[in-house]
């Protein structure tokens, strides 16, 4: 291995264990008994600070052509407001280890939505991947001892909104394109977007959070998993550009593998072996249901002709 392949593996590595420390400082933000909304509003504020510097410094401008607000109304619904919101309230409900466990669902839920657009044929070895999913899913919520408390199980499918919404987000980011902007400027517009749908509600809904000091754990745990998103985002977009959309994509089973770690040790969380048999179930699957050969997505670089490519 050489120095430059290792120093890959290893910036795939921090991403991962970013990404992955990413739910238990969630489990530990709506253990302040904010509502779901408020918490979104800052996260998003955040997110908006962040990538508007990030932008400026790139010299980069935010585009408001129709193409473009197309883009990232699709993005803002399917790839942050849903999601989010369903994520939160599932790491209220559930342990923070499970719910990173049933993310990994992404590619399983998106092999199907790719059939149905008709963006992909059919595979049997990944028909098979799905199956090894469903499984997993199975494993979780149908023993009696696989939960902490069996009163859990009716909170299960909100865990798998979220991870429905990622495949669908990529599934439609892959049919329709991202309208020749870069990965960062998608994000920075739907972040935007984001803010303005969700802002509106928080107050409607009595959610908003005051944002002055003094703060405590759970807010310091929603600033710290905000910026280190970012941080991650920003570099996995990096990684794409650096070693390709291929090699990339393999943070998603260390996401799942820290999201498990970290809940261990921060939140001292254990799980019975249903799970962790169920955890191995849904990596094989999401293995098997992966393409060979990675096609768009949300991360996939505009071309000089504006159409987006996969290997950036």
């Amino acid at each position: 291995m050489t120095g430059r392949t290792a120093g890959l593996y290893a910036a795939l590595a921090l991403m991962g264990a970013g990404w992955g420390l990413s739910q238990p400082l969630s489990k530990i933000a709506v253990g302040g008994g904010h509502g779901t909304l408020g918490l979104m509003v800052w996260q998003l504020v955040i997110a908006a600070t962040l990538l508007t510097a990030v932008q400026a410094a790139l010299g980069a401008r935010l585009r408001t052509d129709r193409a473009a607000l197309l883009v990232y109304a699709a993005v803002a619904l399917t790839g942050t407001v849903i999601p989010n919101a369903f994520s939160f309230e599932a790491v209220r409900h559930l342990p923070s280890g499970l719910v990173s466990i049933l993310l990994s669902l992404v590619p399983i839920f998106a092999f199907p939505l790719a059939l149905a657009l008709r963006t992909e044929r059919y595979s049997p070895v990944r028909a098979a991947g799905l199956l090894l999913g469903l499984a997993g899913v199975l494993m979780i919520v149908g023993p009696e001892a696989s939960l902490p408390d069996r009163a859990m199980i009716v909170f299960v499918p909100l865990a798998l909104v979220a991870p429905f919404f990622y495949a669908l987000e990529g599934n439609i980011v892959a049919k329709w394109g991202t309208a020749g902007l870069t990965p960062v400027g998608v994000l920075h517009g739907a972040v935007l977007l984001s803010l303005v749908l969700v802002v509106p509600m928080a107050f409607a809904t009595g959610q908003w959070i005051d944002p002055r000091p003094p703060w405590g754990a759970p807010e310091a745990a929603l600033v710290l998993s905000s910026v280190i998103n970012i941080a991650v985002y920003t570099g996995y977009v990096w990684m794409v550009g650096r070693a390709g959309a291929v090699f990339a994509v393999q943070v998603s089973y260390l996401v799942t593998g820290f999201g498990v770690l970290w809940a261990m040790a921060i939140l001292s969380e254990t799980f019975s072996p249903w799970v962790w048999a169920a955890m191995a179930v849904m990596l094989l699957g999401t293995v098997l249901v992966q393409p060979k050969k990675a096609g768009a997505s949300l991360l996939a670089a505009p071309d000089e002709s504006g159409e987006t490519r996969s290997d950036a």
